[in-house]
């Protein structure tokens, strides 16, 4: 039972990391930061980087791979959020 839930858990996990990549490609396409809330996507990589620490310190692979694809495509968001407002700020 134990490993069922833990797959169970990965394929969670791995379907989280998922739900980010709409918002990646829609500022790709977009090339614009408008309606991103920087500090929602920040914190949410943050607490990813720390759910990392955490699968390492438990030896937990799928907590740590699961958190890794999510802070992956999170981070995606966060970058290029950053990138366009700096881009479009430094316009101004």
């Amino acid at each position: 039972m134990k490993e069922i839930v833990a797959v169970v858990f990965g394929l969670g996990l791995g379907c989280n990391a998922l739900l980010f990549v709409p918002q990646v490609l829609a500022v790709w396409h977009k090339k614009s930061d408008e309606g991103i809330s920087l500090i929602t996507f920040g914190g949410f990589s943050v607490l990813q980087a720390i759910g990392i620490v955490h699968g390492a310190y438990q030896r937990d692979l799928s907590l740590i791979l699961g958190m890794a694809a999510s802070l992956l495509t999170c981070g995606s968001v966060t970058g290029l959020t950053v990138f366009y407002r700096v881009k479009r700020l430094g316009r101004a």
